[in-house]
């Protein structure tokens, strides 16, 4: 029998149970394979909320994966222990099943509510998103801000600014035209004055009180106007739809002189307009982050134009100041030049005047000492009165010019107040005796006897004031009182800056000169210390004087502190001249050793000085021969020079004395005394030297002091003076007259 080798086909059940046996063990691989990937996802995943439920799911993989690896066996004859194994595992794997079916009931809210959180989160995100766009945006604006500003700053010049800022503008935005209107002169109009693309824009005006503008000034933000305004109509019309305008005010802070065109000198706060106008037929519209871009700009420009506005007002004050200071320059050199001119002309006109006063002074006090007829003697005293007034006069000159300029000081020092007014007394009864006038003087008993002072000064105005009196009395009497004025009768309404303060170290000396002569009507008193002026009246107009004794007596009563006043009841019912002094309170009189006062001589003998060597030095040959002619008449043996060179040379130990006389001391002076000095070592062997001078300056004094003089005296120089002088300056071998 033949054996047939081909294996029969599988029926159609076993096929099946191939089939599912060979996907039984493809699923146990797979179910094998994901715990190991749960297992990799738990391990990983550190933050994950249910690593149980991943566990349960694990077991329930894993079980699902043996009972099907299980159910391999079951295709074969199996045994009851393989029956009893599957029936165990479909157990648990039903049984974990129902338990992970039950906790997914539990877990699918909060599944689903992280996923509300999820959502929560990615809205945020992208909120936060929008808030870093915004955040660039605005930093991006910043820096085109800064930048923009770094431009418009980078010039004071108020057009480049403008200019500059049309231009950054309109490249950092892109705009198809940015315009600015200035306000006209008038302040009713703006007007065209600069645009981004044309180089000479035509200056339209449009009124400033048209709505659109009163809207925008209104606000400090950027507005959107309408493209057929009248200040966005920049461009011509055209077949494109023009793009979205805006306007904005610019603030022109303090303007002056700030002209463009015709612009306005403003000193209020005014605005201009800025219009800036997109690319037309775009669907491009203004952001906010470009507004803001924008009022920012226009806030940098104000701030830059007001710096240009107070730089050009600062350039314009400094160049203006210069102006002023070279014209106060030169105005002051010439006043220098002036005042030097004058101080030179008053120098030179002193020694020429005094130096004829002086031989006239000189040579009628010689004459006086002839015999002479009564006639002859009241001619000679009408000479030496009229010369004494005339050198009084020079006097008055010459202190008012040096009181105008301030240079006049006073020279103080302690001296006695009854010998001042018993001069003064001895001075004018002279004149008062020739218009039979009675003076008389009335010392309080409690005047001091010293005070501290300017003695020359002070006596200068009582004479003033009382030569003034017998000028203006045809008859009756003058009556001079002094006295110590009282705290309470200080103070005058008259005169409210003459604050006087109480003191122990001064007092007030008050000196009231009534005359009976023709008085001065109310409205007179005023100008009468006006230099130059008198009184207009008709008793009056002939009586002479210069009119200056007055005013410059108002100027030393200042300098002293005081007060000076007339009062009079009107013409014809004479008057009193007041004035106030402030006068110091010397510690210890009898240690101040008290200047030269003037001696009255008792004899004019020939005897005075006799055999009195002196030496004379004198550039003018008359002045030489009068000086030498007084001495002679004094005793004294003199010997005349003309030059410096010859004085020199002359000067022995033999001369005592030797008198310059020197126009202004300086450097001829200087020399001549250096050399004097030189030659004599011994100061008992050395002649003492004395200047005969016309200048009464402090000044000079101190330099005659600096240079080595031994005395200065002030010419005009009569017979009496020159005597006192030689006998003070032999006995204390110093004198400096009082200046």
């Amino acid at each position: 029998m033949e054996c047939n080798c081909i294996e029969p086909q599988w029926p159609p059940d076993d096929l099946l149970m191939k089939y599912q046996y060979i996907s039984d063990f493809f699923i146990a691989l797979a179910y094998f394979s994901i715990p190991l990937e749960l297992i990799y996802f738990v391990k990983k995943s550190s933050v994950f909320p249910y690593r149980w439920v991943l566990v349960q799911f694990g077991a329930f993989i894993v079980l699902c994966g043996a009972t099907h690896l299980i159910n391999l066996w079951t295709f074969t004859p199996h045994t009851r222990t393989v029956a009893s194994v599957m029936t165990i595992a479909k157990v648990l794997t039903a049984l974990v099943s129902c338990v992970t079916a039950l906790m997914l009931v539990h877990i699918i809210p909060d599944l689903l509510s992280v996923k509300t959180r999820e959502l929560f989160l990615k809205n945020k995100a992208a909120e936060l998103d929008r808030e870093m766009g915004l955040i660039r945006t605005q930093e991006e604006t910043g820096r085109h801000v800064r930048m923009l500003t770094h431009e418009i700053r980078s010039t004071l010049d108020r057009h480049t600014i403008l200019r500059t800022t049309l231009i950054e503008l309109g490249r950092t935005l892109s705009l198809e035209e940015c315009a600015l209107w200035m306000p006209t002169r008038t302040g009713l109009e703006l007007q065209l004055s600069y645009t981004l693309r044309q180089q000479n824009p035509v200056g339209y005006t449009v009124p400033i009180h048209h709505p659109v503008i009163n809207q925008v000034f209104s606000t400090n933000h950027a507005v959107k106007i309408s493209p057929n305004c009248p200040v966005a109509r920049l461009r011509p019309a055209g077949k494109y739809l023009p793009g979205e305008v805006v306007a904005v005010r610019v603030p022109l802070l303090h303007l002056s002189n700030f002209h463009i065109n015709d612009w306005p000198e403003l000193s209020t706060k005014r605005y201009a307009l800025m219009v800036l106008m997109l690319p037309s037929d775009s669907a491009r519209q203004w952001h906010v982050h470009e507004l803001e871009l924008v009022e920012a700009v226009t806030d940098q420009v104000a701030v830059a134009l007001s710096h240009a506005a107070i730089l050009e007002e600062s350039m314009r004050a400094r160049n203006l100041l210069m102006e002023q200071n070279v014209a106060l320059d030169l105005a002051r050199r010439e006043a220098e030049t002036a005042i030097r001119a004058r101080n030179d002309f008053l120098a030179v006109m002193n020694h020429e005047m005094r130096t004829p006063m002086h031989a006239i002074i000189t040579l009628s006090s010689l004459l006086q000492e002839t015999e002479l007829t009564p006639e002859q003697r009241l001619m000679v005293e009408t000479i030496l009165k009229s010369s004494n007034l005339l050198a009084t006069l020079i006097n008055d000159v010459l202190d008012l010019s040096r009181l105008e300029d301030g240079s006049l000081q006073l020279d103080l020092g302690t001296f006695n107040i009854y010998t001042v007014f018993r001069e003064v007394l001895k001075l004018i009864k002279p004149i008062a005796s020739v218009k039979k006038l009675h003076v008389s003087l009335s010392l309080a008993p409690d005047l001091p006897e010293y005070a501290v002072g300017d003695e020359k000064r002070l006596m200068q105005t009582i004479l003033n004031v009382v030569g003034n009196a017998v000028k203006f009395s045809k008859e009756g009497s003058i009556t001079i009182t002094a006295f110590v004025a009282k705290p309470e009768t200080l103070r005058d309404s008259r005169a409210p800056e003459f604050l006087p303060v109480p003191s122990d170290n001064h007092f007030y000396l008050r000196v009231q000169v009534k005359d009976s002569g023709c008085g001065v009507s109310p409205q007179d008193i005023p100008n009468l210390f006006t230099k130059f002026a008198q009184n207009q009246s008709t008793a009056t107009r002939n009586s002479g004087g210069s009119g200056l004794g007055l005013a410059i007596s108002k100027r030393f009563v200042n300098l002293m502190e005081g007060h000076i006043w007339i009062e009079s009841e009107g013409l014809g019912k004479g008057c009193t001249a007041i004035f106030i002094v402030k006068l110091g309170i010397p510690e210890r009189v009898n240690e101040y050793k008290l200047p030269y006062m003037p001696k009255m001589p008792t004899n004019h003998g020939h005897t005075a000085f006799p055999g009195l060597k002196v030496l004379v030095m004198d550039e003018n040959g008359v002045s030489r021969t009068v000086t030498k002619e007084l001495l002679m008449h004094l005793g004294c043996d003199v010997t005349t020079v003309g030059s410096s060179d010859e004085c020199l040379q002359l000067v022995s130990h033999e001369h005592k004395v030797v008198f310059m006389d020197i126009n202004v001391p300086g450097t001829d002076s200087h020399r001549i005394t250096s050399r004097i000095h030189e030659k004599f070592a011994k100061r008992n062997e050395r002649p003492l030297i004395v200047t005969l001078i016309g200048n009464t300056d402090k000044l000079t004094k101190e330099n005659c002091m600096r240079i080595g003089m031994d005395g200065l005296i002030v010419k005009p120089v009569s017979l009496d003076k020159m005597k006192s002088v030689l006998s003070d300056l032999l006995e204390h071998r110093v004198l400096f007259e009082g200046i």
